[in-house]
């Protein structure tokens, strides 16, 4: 948005207009609307707290929702509150502490800090599946002391004091974090001190929201609002930067990023190094330079930032909006996507550091419609156009698109101005939650009752359902430390009789649902579980989505899907997780923001990230004909695809993220699944011996604006990463769809994309570090 004022962010997200409701009945009618008084807190204060860790060994004792103060924080920003924060975060025998534990799923915690001002005088450490979440009311803030010491005032990734360099947990597994609801003040401490706010070195399932860091604006200042130097994440938005040397200093593979506002930074975003990062909706006023790329490595060795694509920016008064470090005058250096960029007062567009205007910029208002530098391809030709100028631009359906033209973006809701009265707790309602008891009955007369009437909250457990749970046009729901609904039984474990697990309104049903903090699970044998049928479709934008919502199949305790019994490179039919994840049918409509659809390759809870293989059939499959957005989100190592789109239509993606299964080819797709077209399964190449990461067929006005799209592994090796021949495909469209496609990045494959199962870019032409970068490909 161009404009945010982040302590009031949410309270657009004030009441719901009641649905038209379809087969899916919810029991009320009028309008949901928040009923909390001026002084309330934020209602997860005060709600009865009754969550559980249903596989901790001792899930009687384990305390999942902790208040900061019931462990000696004061919050009056004059006590030191270090100890009480971390005391609150770290009790009950929790994964971290740098001894040995690098993940699990058995000892969640929501950290809960209410409104006031901590002083902190060393770090905050975010232990492995932990949320830090403030009072959404009234945000509380977090002060650094003047004598701070320590990486940031919230850590997610502690270095071990004479560890050599190494750290609490490995960062490419840095799963399951978020922090929300806070403002970071680091202006106490000496503008000379590089200050961090927070220490973000993460991967999937991970999210930073509704946060303003606070920073020196004194000449030559050191602060930082965010460092990150490694990581596969990631989502992160509703964020406000002000001040400081550097807004965010940031280096992962790939990462989302939307909805940011930098006031007078030095620098904006500084990028060390990527695979592919996309930036929506970001805002940069009276900052030096927007974004400073460091940018000319094109071998592994030499890695820098391999592609930044920004998508709907609105820069004011800042001299340089993006410059690369090295100048790019030929062939590929870095890759630039630069779509609907308006500038105000900003001297220089695009330029070099310590070298020429690439492109120049205007002391009046000017506007980049569709820009880029690197290879650019179209139609069927294998031929490499190096540009550093305009691009082909994508239609954009208008559906996609806010009141301004700019593509849509949704906070993520959290009801702040409801009461405690109007939340309902399913464990009141007679759920158990305990990962065993069959919970199916139980959530049903939930939604039944409950949808449209109250928000629905879920607290902290693994509810466990054997049947078929219909969630109806209406519901409103959110759960706890990501709530697991885990379904097993015989009713999923046929691959020939596919069953749908959670169904998300019935065909035809209109209205609002809105998901977040949930995680679907089954239990193995699971090859015919359908795990979300979508039906849901809503007339207003976003109105129908999920946030901080995953599909997590395997690799977790509970799901009979762990390395004891699926070990790596076996093929074992117990070990089968599902059919198909996520089915966006077509009536539909979704939004969907930092959705994770992961098939565990390796054993979260088994201590060593212990390999394993499991078996999905399918990932994402969209007959949606939208408005469809996919922000930040990641689909990984099920059998025949990773998306799939399929007679769609008006979708945003950016950035989508995948990886193909490891044990394959052995067995080689589809197996140990059967094509299927009944549900528009795509075929293979004789070549193609794993499965396709995006297949696109009969689809119209698809936007992907950033894809990284990985093959790590011949059946467990990795020596075809030297010769990018993991896979020979890896991304399909057919002849007829219109798709425009940014910033593609792969790895280990040999055509980056194809038409018709004929590849059609290659690999090589494109090294750009670890990955190899397509800067845009239309028809």
């Amino acid at each position: 948005m161009r404009a945010l004022n982040i302590l009031s962010l949410l309270a657009a997200v004030v009441s719901v207009a009641r649905p038209v409701i379809g087969k899916a009945q919810a029991a009320c009618s009028g309008t949901l609307q928040g009923t909390a008084a001026a002084g309330d807190p934020f209602w997860l204060q005060n709600v009865k707290h009754q969550g559980i860790a249903a596989f901790n060994p001792t899930p009687a004792s384990y305390q999942v929702f902790r208040n900061v103060k019931d462990f000696g924080a004061v919050g009056d920003g004059v006590a030191d509150d270090t100890d009480a924060i971390n005391r609150a975060i770290s009790t009950g025998n929790r994964c971290g502490g740098g001894a040995g534990c690098d993940s699990t799923t058995t000892t969640p915690a929501v950290v809960y800090f209410p409104k006031g001002t901590y002083k902190v005088s060393s770090p905050i450490v975010a232990w492995y599946y932990t949320q830090l979440v403030g009072d959404a009311r009234s945000p509380p803030v977090l002060l650094a002391a003047p004598n701070f010491a320590g990486m940031a005032v919230i850590d997610a990734d502690p270095y071990i004091d004479g560890g050599g360099g190494a750290q609490w947990y490995a960062n490419q597994n840095n799963f399951f974090r978020s922090v929300r609801n806070f403002v970071i003040d680091l202006r106490q401490t000496p503008a000379s001190a590089t200050s961090t706010g927070i220490h973000w070195q993460v991967s999937q399932s991970t999210s930073l929201a509704n946060i303003v860091f606070q920073m020196s604006t004194a000449a030559g200042n050191a602060h930082q609002g965010i460092w990150m130097e490694n990581g596969s994440g990631g989502f992160m938005g509703d964020l406000v930067f002000n001040g400081g040397k550097f807004g965010m200093w940031v280096g992962n593979q790939q990462f989302t990023v939307r909805n940011v506002t930098m006031n007078n930074c030095d620098t904006a975003v500084f990028m060390n190094w990527n695979w592919g990062w996309t930036f929506q909706g970001i805002t940069v006023n009276n900052c030096q330079v927007g974004f400073d790329i460091k940018s000319g490595g094109t071998t592994e060795d030499t890695q820098t930032s391999g592609s930044v694509a920004v998508i709907d920016a609105f820069v004011s008064n800042t001299p340089t909006f993006l410059r690369s470090s090295v100048q790019s005058t030929d062939h590929l250096l870095g890759a630039l996507v630069l779509n609907n960029i308006h500038l105000t007062n900003v001297a220089t567009a695009v330029g070099v550091t310590g070298g020429p205007t690439v492109v120049a910029g205007a002391s009046g208002s000017m506007t980049i419609n569709s820009w880029g530098q690197g290879n650019v391809f179209s139609g069927t030709s294998s031929t490499a156009k190096f540009t550093q100028g305009n691009i082909a631009a994508p239609n954009k359906p208008s559906n996609l698109l806010d009141s301004a033209g700019r593509i849509f973006g949704k906070t993520r809701p959290q009801y702040e101005d409801f009461a405690v009265s109007q939340i309902v707790s399913v464990r009141d309602q007679g759920a158990k939650g305990d990962g065993k008891t069959d919970d199916t009955a139980a959530l049903q007369a939930v939604f039944n009752q409950f949808s449209g009437c109250k928000i629905i909250f879920f607290d902290a457990g693994t509810y466990f359902i054997t049947d078929t749970l219909t969630i109806p046009a209406g519901t409103q729901m959110v759960g706890e430390g990501w709530s697991v609904i885990m379904g097993g039984g015989s009713k999923f474990s046929d691959q020939k009789n596919p069953h749908v697990m959670v169904r998300v309104g019935q065909a035809g049903d209109e209205g609002t649902v809105e998901i977040s903090d949930i995680i679907f699970a089954t239990q193995a044998p699971a090859a015919g579980a359908i795990v979300v049928e979508w039906n849901v479709h809503s007339n207003a934008q976003g109105g129908a989505g999920m946030w901080d919502t995953h599909i997590r199949l395997g690799g977790a305790a509970g799901t009979n899907m762990l390395a004891s019994n699926c070990l790596a490179g076996t093929v074992n039919a117990q070990c089968s997780a599902a059919y198909l994840a996520l089915h966006l049918t077509p009536q539909s409509s979704a939004y969907l923001e930092g959705t994770w659809v992961w098939l565990a390759d390796h054993d979260l809870d088994s201590g060593g990230s212990k390999q394993i293989t499991a078996f999905s059939g399918r990932g994402i499959l969209s007959e949606s004909a939208g408005p469809v957005w996919m922000i930040g989100t990641g689909s990984e190592h099920h059998t025949l695809y990773q998306y799939n789109l399929f007679n769609a239509k008006n979708h945003y993606m950016g950035l989508i993220q995948t990886e193909s299964a490891y044990y394959q080819p052995v067995p080689a797709v589809p197996a140990p699944f059967s094509i299927d077209s009944s549900i528009h399964d795509p075929s293979f190449p004789s070549d193609l011996t794993s499965g396709w990461a995006v297949s696109i067929t009969g689809s119209s006005d698809i936007i992907i604006f950033g894809a990284g799209l990985y093959s790590f592994f011949t059946n467990y090796a990795q020596d075809c990463l030297d010769t990018s021949s993991c896979q020979t495909q890896i991304f399909n469209i057919d002849d007829t769809s219109s798709v425009s496609v940014y910033s593609l990045s792969t790895v280990g494959v040999t055509s980056q994309l194809s038409i018709s199962g004929k590849g059609i870019i290659p690999a090589s032409v494109s090294p750009d570090g670890f990955a190899f970068t397509a800067t845009s490909w239309s028809r």
